[in-house]
């Protein structure tokens, strides 16, 4: 018998962890949760609210193959050495991670699995490539995007499809499961919301449907131009594969491979989740008030998209990409507070909160990481509604009762300026 440990892959096709596992013979599904070896991230209470759901959706649609998901608490070695003395299991196979912690708790839990005795197999499920497959010519990390984009056409498409097998867990029946209940996850979610394998592929078949205006509408928050695939490929209800085929537009397929790219950065730069990838960032003079940073997460700033984004955010555990590049802006660059703040808000509170992709996200928008925006760079939250929400729809749905602002925006950038421009001084 195979375990096959279930993570952020929750689908059944196109998963090669369990199709190799199939493969050998009967397979043990199993999910283990196990929070705090996550180190200084684990999920928030958005990504916690859609794993629930997930974790039903996967558990019955192993059971409409006559199997069922075994749901176990951490430490996730103690949960699978003891499934491997219930079952007799000699192989345990999983699909990677790539986050900090978890690459250091992956390698610590094959290295005793194998002294154990076992076999251990894993996979790459969530990425069209590898991180440390794309290298510069001198063998090295990228920290610009469009030279990284390059090098990824350069590598050629993504893989075959993998097929979706037949399961077989003779031996599964009397053993011990917690029901996903019994986790304690939060049970709300956004109605508009379907976590699950099911989910997912109508998102994918209704997006591709649309996808030939994705370049004209991808910037209206005003509008449903966008994919919000986002938390689908997160919990890996869809692989990167599938919608790579599934949607041929270039524009968008360069969406996919920016987030390669921020799985790229976290690979080989590890410390940016706290800490800016350019060094000389972390003397930058933040400013601390308190009031203002709640002002912010409450959406009651008096600037319509940065309190249409935020409010979005808190109603449907999701925001629009031109919305979040504009708040976050204005959290950096006009109230001149510490990205990290913004990165752990959306942490908490994004149903496709990711570590690479929010990492990245406000490094960039901090002008500290890699191919980030420069540090004059500061969107006027003004302009931006007015170009990409022109009727005032967007800000209209979501904040019906416009405030008055909090500040200058013309103040507050020449304030900015002036921080900025001291670190690239002395930096």
């Amino acid at each position: 018998m195979t375990i096959i440990w279930f993570r952020l892959d929750l689908r059944l096709a196109d998963n090669p962890a369990l199709a190799a596992a199939a493969q050998r013979g009967d397979v043990l599904p199993v999910f283990i949760w196990a929070p705090n070896e996550e180190g200084d991230w684990p999920p928030g209470a958005a990504s916690r609210a859609w794993l629930r759901q997930s974790l039903r959706a996967l558990d019955a649609s192993l059971r409409e193959r006559g199997s069922r998901l075994i749901v176990r608490r951490g430490p996730s070695l103690d949960a699978l050495q003891q499934l491997v003395r219930e079952t007799g299991a000699d192989a345990v196979f999983w699909n990677r991670r790539y986050e900090p912690a978890l690459r250091e708790r992956d390698a610590k839990v094959q290295q005793a699995l194998i002294a154990g005795g076992l076999r251990v197999e894993t996979f790459n499920s969530a990425l069209l490539f590898e991180p440390w497959e794309i290298k510069t010519k001198t063998g090295g990390s990228y920290r610009v995007f469009t030279p990284f984009y390059r090098a990824c056409q350069v590598a050629g498409g993504p893989r075959s499809v993998v097929a979706e097998v037949d399961l077989r867990t003779r031996r599964s029946a009397s053993l011990r499961s917690l029901n996903v209940d019994e986790l304690n996850l939060p049970a709300s979610l956004h109605p508009s919301w379907e976590p699950g394998e099911a989910g997912a592929q109508r998102q994918l078949a209704k997006f591709a449907k649309q996808a030939r205006h994705y370049a004209a509408r991808r910037d209206r928050p005003d509008i449903a131009g966008t994919s919000r695939l986002s938390p689908h490929l997160h919990f890996g209800e869809v692989s990167p594969w599938a919608v790579w085929r599934a949607v041929t537009t270039e524009c968008f397929r360069r969406q996919l491979v920016w987030r390669e790219f921020a799985h790229h950065l976290l690979w080989h730069f590890p410390a940016t989740t706290d800490e800016p990838l350019r060094p000389e960032f972390a003397r930058l003079a933040w400013r601390r008030a308190p009031k203002e940073l709640r002002a912010w997460q409450r959406g009651e700033t008096g600037f319509s998209m940065v309190d249409a984004g935020m409010r979005e955010l808190l109603a449907t555990g999701w925001m629009h990409n031109r919305a979040r590049m504009v708040v976050g802006s204005f959290l950096v660059k006009d109230l001149l507070l510490p990205w990290q703040e913004g990165a752990r808000w959306f942490w908490e509170k994004l149903v496709d909160a990711d570590l690479a992709n929010n990492t990245l996200g406000w490094q960039w928008v901090g002008g500290c990481g890699a191919d980030a925006a420069p540090f004059f760079r500061i969107f006027n939250p003004s302009a931006q509604s007015e170009k990409f929400d022109p009727d005032g729809a967007y800000a209209t749905r979501w904040v019906p009762v416009a405030l008055k602002p909090m500040l200058d925006h013309n103040t507050a950038r020449q304030r900015a300026l002036a921080a900025f421009k001291a670190v690239r001084k002395y930096g």
